[in-house]
């Protein structure tokens, strides 16, 4: 199994990369819930179906308990939860209170693993020197199969109308009008953007 993608044109004509042809992600109708994960780990693992699923029934409130505590969450293997808001902008230092804070969200930084992909020899010292890329362990694996548009649901055939305009990096916490985002959104959308900027696609 692999990830869907479809081919998308930039039509905004305000965007650098107008014109231009990104792969966008395509999802079908479906989600995967708590009982066929808990199926799953239960061939990979020796536990029972039904504590697996008391157990992941269980997570989102420990999590919520320690986002109570103001603590940061990691989960081994998938990476870090933690707390973002943002605030309303004041004048006065005084005046910048819990009261100013709005907007709450999760930020997610998933786990990174470092992959060895070569080695060089340094021309100074000589020494070996290996390269390395980080790659996010939970997608490191994935790979990525073309669908054709004429595949997709009738909910989503105008998914990819503004679909790419390269944005890269992260929204770093600058905000706007509000003061600025606590946090930030963690790592950013990697290779410009997911789908370029564009509305996920089902299929």
């Amino acid at each position: 199994m692999s990830q869907k993608f479809v081919k998308t044109r930039n039509n905004n004509p305000n965007s650098p990369a107008y014109g231009k042809y990104f792969a966008q992600a395509a999802y079908d109708e479906n989600f995967v819930e708590t009982e066929e994960i808990a199926a799953f780990i239960q061939q990979q693992a020796t536990l029972k179906k039904s504590d697996i699923i008391a157990t992941l029934s269980e997570l989102g409130e420990a999590i919520k308990h320690f986002f109570e505590l103001g603590q940061k969450v990691r989960l081994d293997g998938v990476g870090i939860f933690k707390v973002g808001f943002s605030s309303v902008g004041v004048d006065n230092l005084s005046d910048c209170t819990a009261s100013t804070i709005t907007t709450r969200r999760i930020l997610f930084s998933p786990e990174t693993t470092r992959i060895v992909v070569g080695q060089t020899r340094s021309a100074k010292t000589g020494n070996i020197i290996q390269k390395y890329v980080v790659a996010k362990t939970l997608v490191k694996d994935v790979s990525f199969e073309e669908v054709h548009p004429n595949q997709l649901g009738s909910s989503a055939s105008a998914g990819g109308a503004n679909a790419g305009n390269g944005n890269s990096g992260s929204n770093a916490g600058t905000g706007t009008n509000t003061g600025g985002n606590t946090g930030g959104n963690s790592g950013g959308n990697d290779g410009g953007g997911d789908n370029g900027g564009g509305d996920d696609m089902q299929i």
